[in-house]
């Protein structure tokens, strides 16, 4: 979905770096090297940026059912 603002764990603000992290992993550089960069240090806040899924964009394929579609369905 949307990347936490803060790490769940620590607090840290998280959010700020994950723009860069991802044109970056994805042109090809390291995570690890990234997250050094980036000064994320600490194993919860890497495992924030790491696993984090963008499905997003999957979700807005799918149109909203309206009350009175599912008013239809049940």
């Amino acid at each position: 979905m949307i990347i936490p603002v803060r790490c769940f764990t620590c607090g840290k603000l998280i959010a700020d770096k994950w723009e860069t992290f991802n044109l970056r992993v994805r042109a090809g550089d390291r995570p690890i090297k990234v997250l050094d960069e980036l000064g994320i240090r600490r194993y919860c806040c890497r495992r924030m940026l790491i696993t984090h899924v963008e499905i997003i964009d999957e979700f807005l394929k799918y149109p909203q059912v309206s009350a009175k579609k599912r008013a239809e369905i049940i």
